[in-house]
């Protein structure tokens, strides 16, 4: 599933793209068909994000329809040029919505949500969630409230998008990781320094993200022996390496699930 940072760098993509100009919006699929009618011709006023929850905003700039899209485990949307406006290409797959500019287009396929929704709905999408950290706005302490009285694993609260906005199972293994704390900790026993020091790597980490389109966690110093997981992504410490040597310590790493996802982590450094 995307993290935080890859839906933050789609809103700026489709910002720079599409918005301030009036978007062809189909639905070759049929799913989105009414919803599309609506939005094709609009103008995109502008793109916003809040953990993995991706909006498009369009005219009128008050009352304006919105479309939300969560991509789930599946979801992608496929970009592609239109040099001099150039014909379209055929859909390939189940584009449930496609959008075109003058020149640029982009294919939605397999989100686990694409739909039209009001400001009001909006709001009530923003208030189930916690605190994105790659937002300005951003309010840590409403996620150390629910951290600091729960009896839940920390590294369960961590993916819980009602404690933390954006978070997946990369950026929760290699910060439990990088802040030596075990992923089983009860949130109730994570220090409040401990929290600070974590939300302040966090944001860091995914600011990065943000800007190199990646996901790097590992310092230089631990940068060297096993590859990566997969040739294109950068090395983790913990993440997809159970067995693995502990780039630290040479332990071998463990992986449990964990409410359903696997989570990574050196028993010998996160005690």
């Amino acid at each position: 599933m995307p993290e935080g940072h890859t839906l933050h760098r789609l809103a700026r993509l489709h910002q720079r793209r599409y918005g301030g100009a009036p978007v062809a919006v189909c639905s070759p699929q049929g799913r989105f068909a009414a919803e599309a009618a609506v939005l094709d011709g609009r103008v995109l006023r502008r793109t916003s994000v809040w953990g993995k929850h991706l909006f498009h905003h369009y005219e009128p700039s008050r009352g304006g329809p919105i479309v939300h899209v969560h991509l789930g485990l599946y979801g992608t949307f496929t970009e592609w040029g239109r040099p001099d406006g150039a014909p379209l290409p055929e859909p390939v797959g189940q584009v449930r919505m496609r959008m075109v500019g003058a020149d640029y287009g982009t294919d939605l396929r397999g989100a686990t949500v694409c739909e039209l929704v009001d400001e009001g709905q909006v709001s009530a999408i923003l208030a189930r969630l916690g605190p994105d950290p790659l937002r300005s706005d951003a309010d840590p302490s409403s996620a150390w409230a629910r951290i600091t009285k729960s009896r839940k694993p920390i590294g369960a609260l961590l993916m819980d998008q009602t404690v933390i906005a954006g978070v997946g199972n990369v950026y929760r293994s290699e910060l439990l990781f990088r802040h030596r704390i075990d992923p089983f900790r009860p949130g109730r026993e994570i220090g409040e320094a401990e929290f600070d020091a974590a939300w302040t790597d966090l944001v860091a980490l995914m600011k990065v993200g943000l800007r190199r389109g990646k996901i790097v966690v590992v310092l230089p110093e631990h940068d060297h022996g096993a590859p990566s997981y997969l040739p294109e992504r950068p090395r983790t410490y913990a993440y997809r390496r159970a067995g693995e040597a502990c780039r630290v310590c040479g332990g071998p790493i463990r992986t449990e699930v964990l409410e359903g996802r696997n989570v990574f982590w050196c028993p010998a450094c996160q005690k």
